[in-house]
């Protein structure tokens, strides 16, 4: 029997901001969600760039590198948004984060840069399988900080690398999937302002794709939502 992933996305522009900067993409291996920074319109101009680079390898042969795939996507992508710059002054600053995977045969390759997440729910039991490149998840791998104040830090937004551009290190791994996994991709404006207890009973309390994504974003409107907020909800099922 084959895996396949199948997914659905939601996006929300939340209660203060006056248009969403994130960019998502749901094919038939990859999933991506960015996060675009630098003000309009460049913020969304760069998570645009970023998910049309991605986007291409989902309709690549799989050849069992999927990880390799994603990074020299993600390299022009990064030489993209560099020339956008170039053209404009007003674009200095801009980029993305980006969280991403891709299936190839029984495992999916994880990808990601900034604060974007990616969570895996097996066994009734969640894990964040990304790392965020901030300045508060810094604190708490020094031991300044416990995660639960990091969650209330006021410089949590602040990114310690993104897609702008310029060098940066993109974490990646495999890992290995099984039929009845599901992963959550989002951007921070939902795991800034939903707790992970939340995160996951909301996961387990709905099967259904499409409503588990709606009720997460129901979620971060219900606490606020100050910031743009995407989701993607996707079980790993046999074909």
């Amino acid at each position: 029997m084959t895996l396949v992933v199948r997914a659905v996305a939601a996006t929300d522009q939340g209660l203060v901001r006056s248009n969403n900067e994130d960019a998502v993409f749901v094919g038939n291996r990859l999933l991506v969600v960015a996060d675009g920074m630098g003000g309009l319109p460049a913020g969304e101009l760069a998570s645009d760039i970023l998910v049309q680079a991605l986007a291409v390898v989902d309709d690549s042969p799989d050849n069992g590198e999927p990880l390799q795939d994603l990074l020299t996507a993600l390299q022009t992508a990064n030489g993209r948004i560099e020339a956008a710059v170039a053209d404009d002054d007003a674009r200095d600053g801009m980029g993305t984060t980006v969280t991403a995977i891709m299936l190839s045969g029984d495992r999916v390759a994880a990808l990601n840069v900034g604060d974007s997440r990616c969570y895996l729910v097996r066994d009734g039991e969640m894990q964040q399988i990304t790392r965020d490149d901030t300045y508060v998840q810094a604190l708490v791998d020094q031991g300044v900080l416990s995660a639960e104040d990091a969650r209330r830090h006021p410089q949590r937004a602040l990114v310690t690398q993104a897609v702008q551009g310029g060098p940066f290190r993109p974490t990646g791994r495999m890992i290995p999937v099984q039929a009845g996994d599901r992963f959550l991709l989002c951007s921070d404006g939902l795991s800034d302002y939903v707790e992970d207890a939340v995160i996951r009973q909301t996961l387990l309390d709905n099967a259904d794709r499409k409503t588990a994504a709606a009720e997460l974003v129901h979620r971060t409107l219900e606490n606020g939502a100050p910031d743009n907020v995407t989701v993607i909800v996707a079980d790993v099922t046999q074909d």
